[in-house]
């Protein structure tokens, strides 16, 4: 396809071909035609990169501010005590990364070999990657459309030079977005072991986090750790639902 307006609503999305973005475009006649909907040939190149992956875990979050990157940062360095075990921390929320702040590395940059990009590597075990590296200042706003978001997200799947790796932890925006919707897409074939979803006892917190699960197990392909996720989210559901917040009067008058 040729080059694409940056407000594209994405091939997949009801509106190809026909929304308002797409008057003028080149592929226009294409995706109406649902011919742009094919399966993305970066699919399997990822589920082929991944294979020296062992373990793939998703860190999500119903809303922001609840320490969600915090807990992939502390996961990354607990997983990485041990020197035999290889961790990759990837940090995919392109608007707000603040994985670079949190692990110490921030006005680090990515290096470009033949063999891909090389992670910020804090320890000898443990390679970070962000958009956050690639900005001239931390102060840099991101401001990207979706589709710019998952060429982003698909780059660092496919050209990361990881190694060989035990663990990929994959911070991921608060919420449910395209970076979401990319990673499941990318990963589905190589298969995700799993997800941690972090809250906080806010309810609204809570029924959050629980909407995000559920978001993210519609595409996930089924496994034990999706079961046993899916129970939990039901659970949490059903807890939020019995205690109900009620009114009370502390102080008398």
């Amino acid at each position: 396809m040729e080059e694409v307006p940056h407000d594209c609503p994405g091939t997949s999305s009801a509106q190809a071909g026909r929304g308002a973005a797409c008057q003028g475009c080149p592929n226009q006649r294409l995706c109406a035609s649902g011919a742009g909907a094919t399966p993305d040939p970066a699919i399997e190149e990822i589920k082929e990169k991944m294979k020296t992956v062992k373990h793939k875990i998703l860190v999500l979050s119903g809303k922001g501010g609840v320490g969600k990157s915090t807990f992939s940062a502390h996961l990354a360095h607990a997983l990485a005590e041990d020197e035999n075990t290889q961790v990759a921390l990837l940090d995919i929320d392109i608007c707000g990364p603040s994985i670079p702040k949190i692990m110490g590395l921030e006005g680090e940059q990515v290096h470009q070999s033949g063999s891909g990009w090389s992670p910020v590597f804090p320890e000898d075990n443990l390679g970070v990657m962000s958009v956050g590296f690639l900005l001239s200042s931390p102060d840099d706003a991101v401001i990207w459309r979706g589709p710019k978001k998952n060429g982003m997200i698909k780059q660092f799947l496919r050209d990361v030079d990881w190694g060989e790796v035990d663990y990929l932890i994959v911070d991921t925006p608060p919420g449910t977005s395209d970076e979401h919707l990319s990673a499941v897409q990318y990963l589905a074939a190589a298969h995700i072991d799993g997800a941690v979803i972090i809250t906080t006892p806010q309810r609204w917190a809570e029924r959050k986090s629980c909407d995000e699960g559920r978001s993210f197990l519609i595409d996930a392909p089924d496994s034990p750790a999706t079961l046993a996720y899916r129970s939990i989210i039901q659970r949490i559901q059903e807890f939020c639902n019995l205690h109900q917040p009620k009114e009370e009067n502390l102080i008398s008058s």
